[in-house]
């Protein structure tokens, strides 16, 4: 029985790697694509202004952004946990 517990514990140990892994590259995705798309827009604007000034703006609305999706993002995720774990109490109860 020792070895068949160890064996489900490291399938359990790679599935949260494997989810880890995931989540850091979807908020890194989601962080560089507002960035670069709000800059590109900004750069964009400048060519067809004349300005120089709205490409930094821009940058600095796709950070918020980006950080505001991250943010709603793990929310989200740590939302779901919680029903994930409050559901596994409820049937032990």
């Amino acid at each position: 029985m020792g070895i068949i517990n160890y064996m489900k514990q490291r399938k359990d140990d790679k599935k949260k790697t494997v989810q880890a892994l995931t989540l850091i590259t979807q908020l890194g995705l989601v962080m560089i694509v507002s960035i670069g798309m709000m800059t590109a827009l900004g750069i964009w604007l400048d060519k067809k202004l004349g300005t120089s000034f709205i490409t930094i703006i821009m940058f600095f609305l796709g950070a918020i952004a980006g950080a505001q999706g991250a943010y709603r993002m793990i929310k989200q995720l740590d939302g779901d946990e919680d029903r994930k774990n409050d559901g596994i109490s409820e049937k032990n109860r």
